[in-house]
This record gives structure tokens, sequence and C-alpha cells, in this order.
């Protein structure tokens, strides 16, 4: 493992592949392979890309990577894929629009299923970002199952947050309701060639009025782009840049990353303990409690609290 970690930090695309095999899979290595990984977190500037299908996530991510590689930053790309409820298989097809950078040795992209875990990730990307981040990548570009409006998972993840609108996905309405428009950073309107692009922009800045902000806060910023065309990336990688110095002069950087670390301990400790009522189900513990339950012998929470004991 230290040989592998090893090679990982040189860059080797071999040894970064295996190590987010290892955290997809659950390996038991994890541990030993995050131990190794620590002092390394931390360096990377995360940024996630979210929005409905087709929106163009995938080409503007391939676009970002294209200006980031020209200013000569090392970047890595997970992009999160939906896993099919019946076969629980996964296309794995948002790289197919990213192969122009196929064999740039300072771009890194891994499709990744998100193997039914809801809030548009997967349940492994945390980790993933740590490897990528040991892999010297100074950029990364998460880019998200194509969501509704209740997929907010990615604002815990990354330091800047993109949502991808197009025009024609509706009206002022859908604009002020909660849920994926509040996690933005910054507004990304693609396709803004296509009629209805200067309505969306407007709805938005309406949106963005409505909202009560103490001196010093950010402000999200709306920015118009054509992605397929390469227009307007500048415009997004610029919005990008000032909200990281945002981050970085407010003291928000540091805040968001604790809320992060947060969020990823409370992910493993909870997994582990899923694991140990799982093994719990395979004794007679769990469905002795169920069946005093059934029974009426014993409620509910005072059969979990015998079950939480049990652990």
């Amino acid at each position: 493992m230290p040989t592998l970690v090893a090679k990982a930090r040189e860059g080797d695309p071999r040894s970064v592949a295996r190590l987010i095999s290892l955290v997809e899979n659950g390996d038991p290595a994890l541990p030993e392979v995050a131990a190794a990984l620590a002092p390394y977190a931390g360096r990377a500037q995360v940024v996630g890309l979210t929005g409905s299908p087709g929106v163009g996530k995938s080409t503007t991510t391939n676009e970002l990577v294209k200006a980031l590689r020209a200013a000569g930053r090392r970047v890595g790309v997970l992009a999160v894929d939906p896993s099919s409820p019946f076969t629980g298989g996964a296309i794995l097809g948002d790289r197919i629009r990213m192969q122009e950078h196929t064999t740039d040795r300072g771009v890194y992209i891994r499709s990744m299923s998100s193997r039914g875990q809801l809030g548009g990730l997967s349940a492994a990307t945390p980790q993933a970002v740590r490897v990528l981040e040991g892999a010297g990548c100074e950029v990364i570009l998460v880019e998200t199952v194509g969501v509704g409006q209740a997929e907010v998972e990615v604002a815990s993840l990354a330091d800047t947050t993109l949502v991808l609108l197009a025009p024609g996905m509706g009206d002022a309405i859908q604009a002020v309701k909660a849920g994926v428009l509040e996690i933005a950073d910054v507004f990304v309107i693609n396709k803004a060639d296509r009629p209805g692009a200067d309505a969306t922009y407007r709805d938005i800045q309406g949106m963005l009025g409505l909202g009560e902000r103490a001196a010093g806060d950010w402000r999200p910023q709306v920015v118009r782009a054509t992605a397929v065309r390469g227009e307007g990336i500048d415009d997004v990688v610029a919005a990008i840049e000032k909200h990281r110095a945002w981050l970085e002069t407010s003291g928000n950087l540091t805040a968001r990353r604790e809320r992060r670390a947060a969020v990823e301990v409370e992910a493993i400790a909870l997994g582990t303990l899923r694991a140990r009522i799982g093994d719990l189900k395979e004794g007679t513990a769990l469905s002795t409690l169920a069946a005093a339950v059934a029974a009426g012998e014993l409620d509910p929470y005072a059969a979990a609290e015998q079950l939480i004991k049990g652990l």
C-alpha cells in the first residue's frame, strides 16, 4: 500500500485508478489508504457542477478542463453517473465528451456510478476527492448525476458550487423555489444562444434580489455561456476564482472544509453502524426484538435502544 500511494503521489494514473477502486469497493485497506493521504488534504480547489439532465454539465466540465489546463493547472475530474435501479449497472458515459484530454498527463478523469446513492453523488466521492488531492491535482471538478430540485449533496463537498441552467426549463416561479437553486455560488446559464436565455437571466437575478444578506456576504454570480462553442467559459472561470478569493479573505474556506470533514466523518461512522446492524440480522438479537415489537410486548423506541446498546 505505501508503494501504491507513493506512485499515485507521482501522478501514475494506474495507481490513482487502483486507489479509487479500493475506495469504491470499501476495501479493508481503506483506513490505511486514508491515513497515508491525510497529510495532503485541503490542497486542491474542489468545484462542484450540478444541474438537470441535459443541461450541459459534461460539455461545460470539458471546457473548464481546457481553460484550467491552459492556465497550467493540474486537473482531476470525478463524473458521477446514475446507476440502474433494476440492474445496478451504469453507462459511465460522461467522459465521452472529454476524450480530447485522454492523453494529457495533467488531467485525470474518472467516471463513477452512484450505486444507488441519493443526493447526486456516489458514497465514495469524498474519499475519491482525497485520492486526487494526494495525486497532486490542483483543481478537482465534481460533476453530479443529472439532478432535480432536492439533490444538494454536492454543496457539502465543494468549495464552489456551480448550478447549471438552460433556457426553457421553467419560469420565475421555478426560480424562487427552494432546493438546488439555493446552493449555488455561481449560476451558469448554459446554451445562452437559445431563445429565452435573457428571461432566465432576469429570473435568477430577480430571485437573488429577494434574498437577505449581511454586509460582506457572497452574492452568487450569474454567468452566460454556450459551452458547446466554448463561449463564456472564461467568465465562468473568473467567477469561480472570485468566489475562491472571497472564501479565503472572509475565512469561509476553512469553515466550509471543516463542515465537509464533519459530514465525511459522520457518513463513515453511520456506514460502520449500518454494517454492524447488518451483522445483527444474521444473529438472533434483531429478530427477537422485532418479534417482541410485533407482539406488542415492546415499543419500537425501546427495541431500538436495546439494539444500539448491543452494538
